[in-house]
């Protein structure tokens, strides 16, 4: 299946430590050869890069691991096609407006039957089942909400409900944002690991890389990393349990729920 990598910072950080380690699995340490894609929030601001190729031949990973693109909330995939052809428009994260807001999501896993579910508002470009379920998911929000909640946790509360039917379907392994709140939904695995003070060595499990955040860092920062499998050796990583959904906020839990 494929990977999923995420990240949630309290001030604007950059993820070519731990891009670099996921993007090796795409074809080098991994199967996952079929496409990869990664989504960086700036402010309000947005940019992806896809590549419907392997993450590990790909010159526009190489270019991203050492262009240092500062983000609150990351979100990466990289992808072993199950439905839908290896092309550029099944690559993941997938994009949308809403609320005048740009929302992201990349999913691991397969749903069967979701392309019976109706759709009103959102539809797919490409033919995998993943950007069909965002499609559903955005049409719930946008009929529930026709304007932005004010009230984050009776949103939190909302998508966490249409999550858990979408994950009545099969594997759903999740991340999404829309720039603000990093989603993350665990049907099948993900863990995660937060980097605060004392900040110390990281050694990839992927790479011959060591990065010591402490001289990358300042004293404040919380960093909060999410991936299917973990990408280091030497940090301790948090699985998530199944059915676990939790939304991140600058690097910290802000709304978890376990069913």
């Amino acid at each position: 299946m494929c990977e999923l990598l995420g990240m949630s910072a309290s001030v604007p950080t950059d993820i070519c430590f731990s891009f670099a380690g996921l993007m090796r699995r795409g074809g080098a340490t991994g199967p996952h050869r079929d496409g990869w894609g990664i989504a960086f929030y700036e402010g309000k601001g947005y940019r992806a890069f896809h590549d419907s190729g392997a993450s590990a031949n790909s010159e526009i990973a190489q270019f991203i691991q050492g262009y240092s693109i500062k983000s609150n909330t990351v979100i990466c995939h990289i992808r072993k096609a199950n439905r839908g052809r290896i092309c550029l428009e099944n690559t993941h994260p997938f994009a949308r407006e809403l609320w005048g807001q740009t929302w992201s999501f990349a999913h691991n896993g397969q749903l069967k039957s979701i392309k019976k579910w109706p759709l009103e508002y959102y539809f797919p470009v490409g033919t995998s089942d993943s950007e069909y379920a965002f499609c559903w998911l955005l049409d719930q929000l946008r009929q529930e909400f026709p304007t932005p909640p004010k009230n984050q946790k009776k949103l939190w509360a909302f998508v966490e409900v249409q999550v858990r039917q979408l994950a009545s379907l099969g594997i759903f392994n999740i991340l999404m944002s829309d720039s603000r709140s990093l989603y993350t939904y665990c049907s099948h695995k993900l863990a995660w690991l937060t980097r605060q003070a004392p900040f110390g060595d990281a050694q990839l499990l992927d790479a011959d890389m060591t990065v010591d955040f402490a001289q990358e860092t300042q004293p404040d920062d919380v960093v909060t990393v999410i991936a299917t499998q973990p990408l280091t050796s030497n940090e301790q990583w948090h699985p998530m349990s199944k059915g676990q959904f939790t939304v991140f906020q600058k690097g910290a839990r802000s709304y978890e729920t376990q069913k």
